[in-house]
């Protein structure tokens, strides 16, 4: 178990306590909190990458905390009513389709190699900048209506656009792997 892998492993355990505070209606603990998660992935991939600590324990183990613990805060908010569920349907809905994708292609004997596209890692930082901002407004009372509609349309649009992304890129793969004789 490498350091960056326990700092993962640190931010998996962060999420049932940010969830915790969003219902509970501690904004302010559940925007600390999601900024420590922020930095402990930031300080884990510095780490594994400046260090030569990356594994393939790593590779798993930091996109499932990343996604676990957007899902859980967008599931969390929007069940809270603080962010509209249309917009938490689609965030999740997201990352079903591409883990079931990837789940099928591996059921019909054609694994699909797991690679981030440009478009779902400006997603991420899309969402994850969504969450702050929702989470830090509501935690210290600041007015940043204008912000947060903005956010959420970045938002909105790049799940759209990285869904189509990531649909090309499995009918691609499964037809590549299928045409094979």
């Amino acid at each position: 178990m490498s350091i960056p892998n326990l700092i993962t492993l640190g931010r998996i355990l962060l999420v049932p306590i940010v969830v915790w505070a969003i219902a509970s209606g501690t904004m302010w603990i559940a925007f600390v909190l999601f900024l420590v998660a922020g930095v402990s992935d930031a300080v884990d991939g510095f780490l594994a990458k400046r260090f030569h600590m990356t594994t393939e324990l790593g590779a798993y183990l930091d996109p499932l905390a990343d996604k676990a613990l957007i899902v859980s805060i967008y599931l969390a908010l929007g069940v809270n009513g603080l962010i509209p569920r249309w917009l938490v349907i689609m965030v999740v809905s997201r990352d079903i389709l591409i883990v079931g994708g990837i789940m099928l292609s591996w059921v019909m004997g054609s694994p699909l190699k797991i690679k981030p596209l440009l478009v779902s890692k400006l997603n991420t930082v899309a969402q994850i900048l969504f969450a702050c901002v929702v989470l830090g407004s509501l935690g210290f009372d600041l007015q940043v209506d204008t912000l947060k509609v903005v956010l959420m349309g970045l938002v909105a649009a790049l799940t759209l656009l990285s869904v189509a992304a990531y649909v090309a890129e499995w009918v691609r793969h499964m037809n590549s792997t299928t045409a094979a004789p």
